[in-house]
């Protein structure tokens, strides 16, 4: 059997056309060949060897990975998929491990693509408006700029699009907005400034924070012209109002906006270049000009009118976390390893102000053993949570800083989220963690409770008095009656260990209501635009659940229009 290498970079085989795949498909004969290809998992590298034979993929296996056990069957899920369908149709990523499964199907691709594409050595190239980071900030961006006849090129220095936003599963908080008039929901947009601005302690920037109030709701209509699904309408702790837009079912809505975002922008024209690093900002006399890049055959230049930075945070670089807040020393990340914060080496040469870098959010929720973040909603749908001794030890719907401290001072430094089968069946979400096998079962209260190893007469105990507390609407911990949606008396019961993680930094890039961004002296750097997590003042000193969507794509949107004005567009 023969043996072909398919290394390619993802620029390179997503430009090969369905043709070319076809013409290599139809290669595979007699006995089959085997091809070799290489993807971006979560981790690390992906690669996969794939059988062709009489023109259908009839085999495929993985040679090597580096994902977390949780997700090691997504990649097989994804490879059982193309030896059914025969071919790289129809693949489809796997609920809860969307970035080893997008890294799958990047092999796959890649090898099956392998002959027909030969990665040609980079070009210096010109154009309107370069952005760095294929997020959902970069790519609101560029959907935006080209809608308005810019030419625009995207670098994404990972080998898939979508960055942390492939893992944002809350959903997009917004107020006022036409979805919930049709649910018959009451918010104001002064409700909900009030409530970020509360969230995050004061410390945002009020100017942000109203920007990003006031223009939520018509950013919700945009996204949903564009093809997303945002008619589901929950409630995430800190907010006064339910005002959190996801997918019907309360599906995970950042998979599902990445999928939108980045077919906008193939069909805006953009040029989404993939396994291109960003390594500096072109400085001309003050201005930002361009960007230099590093891909896989060679460096290059692009030269442009105008430079979006849209990298997002810095999560995953665990120097800088402690540099910044060294009580974080040790601790996991809920980022993908990609958020290492690079933009801050390119714009001290523009003496560009920062702002709040201390400022570094801890999710309370996260799998300890595996790095997966339960997201808000559960418990927004009604789930508890209690300790080893099996008590409730606070409300739920506390905002994340709140939460995390105080599950740290629990015995072993965690906790365990509680919930039954109504909440399970209340929130598609759920289902993911099922097929990532987190979840620990048992048909009765007292029966999980033999699973946790935990007090069974207390723990059921506690969820009698949660009961009691929902019905009545008087919890002795504070929980709001409007954040008790349902008793918990309907079995199965499921349970999931959590702790707190680095999950977002707050602090970043300072930036005016454009998305400029703004030197030292205040005044706004020409043609350099932000917008998404590399940013800072939007969150304050505490980020509530749902706002990170709300900020990537409201301010996305806006650096997009800000920098075609600044081009004249």
């Amino acid at each position: 059997m023969n043996q072909r290498s398919g290394i390619v970079s993802a620029a390179v085989f997503l430009a090969v056309s369905a043709a070319a795949i076809a013409g290599i498909l139809a290669f595979g004969t007699g006995k089959g060949e085997t091809y070799i290809g290489t993807g971006s998992g979560r981790n690390g590298d992906i690669t996969v060897s794939v059988t062709v034979k009489d023109g259908r993929i009839t085999a495929g296996k993985v040679v090597s990975e580096q994902e977390t056990d949780f997700a090691k069957p997504a990649a097989q899920a994804v490879l059982a998929q193309a030896v059914k369908n025969g071919s790289t149709d129809g693949l489809d990523t796997v609920s809860g491990a969307t970035l080893t499964s997008k890294g799958t199907i990047q092999a796959i691709m890649a090898a099956v693509s392998g002959k027909a594409a030969v990665a040609a050595a980079p070009e210096d190239t010109s154009c309107d408006i370069v952005i760095a980071g294929a997020g959902g900030a970069g790519m609101a961006a560029a959907v935006e700029a080209a809608s308005k006849g810019a030419k625009v090129i995207v670098l994404e220095k990972m080998g898939i699009a979508g960055g942390n936003t492939n893992s944002a599963t809350g959903g997009l908080n917004a107020s006022e907005t036409s979805i919930q008039k049709k649910l018959g929901i009451k918010d104001s947009n002064d409700q909900y400034y009030k409530d970020t601005m509360t969230g995050g302690h004061n410390l945002n920037d009020p100017a942000l924070v109203r920007t990003l109030v006031d223009n939520s709701a018509a950013t919700v209509d945009w996204l949903i012209s564009l093809g997303a699904d945002l008619t589901d309408v929950g409630k995430m702790a800190g907010s006064t109002n339910k005002r959190t837009h996801r997918p019907q079912g309360g599906a995970p809505v950042g998979p599902h906006l990445v999928t939108v975002l980045e077919a906008a922008d193939k069909k805006a024209g953009v040029d989404i270049r993939l396994n291109n690093k960003v390594t500096g900002i072109i400085n001309e006399d003050g201005k930002a000009a361009g960007v230099t890049v590093s891909a896989p055959s060679g460096s290059y230049k692009i030269n442009a009118k105008a430079v979006v930075i849209a990298t997002g945070g810095f999560g995953a670089n665990s120097d800088m976390i402690v540099r910044y807040k060294p009580e974080l020393a040790g601790f996991g990340t809920t980022n993908h390893k990609g958020a290492t914060g690079d933009a801050f080496a390119w714009v001290p040469q523009f003496d560009a102000a920062l702002v709040d870098m201390d400022q570094i959010q801890t999710h309370p929720t996260v799998v300890p053993s595996s790095g997966v973040m339960i997201t808000e909603a559960v418990r927004g749908n009604g789930a508890i949570v209690a300790n080893r001794e099996g008590k409730r030890f606070m409300q739920e719907m506390a905002t994340r800083d709140v939460m995390s401290k105080a599950i740290l001072e629990q015995t072993g430094k965690t906790a365990y989220l509680l919930f039954d089968q109504g909440v399970r069946e209340s929130l598609s979400a759920i289902e993911g963690y099922v097929q990532q096998g987190l979840l620990t079962q048992a048909d009765t209260v007292a029966g999980l409770a033999a699973a946790l190893s935990m007090p069974s007469d207390t723990l059921v105990q506690t969820v009698d008095e949660y009961n009691r507390a929902q019905k009545s609407g008087n919890d002795p911990f504070g929980r709001k009656a409007s954040d008790m949606p349902r008793a918990l008396e309907t079995g199965p019961y499921y349970a999931v260990e959590i702790g707190p993680a680095v999950h977002h930094t707050m602090g970043g890039l300072k930036i005016d209501t454009k998305a400029e961004v703004l030197n030292t002296s205040g005044q706004a750097i020409p043609g350099l635009f932000a917008a998404g997590e590399v940013t800072g003042g939007v969150h304050g000193a505490n980020r509530l659940g749902g706002n990170a969507v709300a900020d990537i794509t409201v301010f996305g949107k806006i650096a997009g229009d800000s920098a075609c004005a600044y081009i004249g567009k």
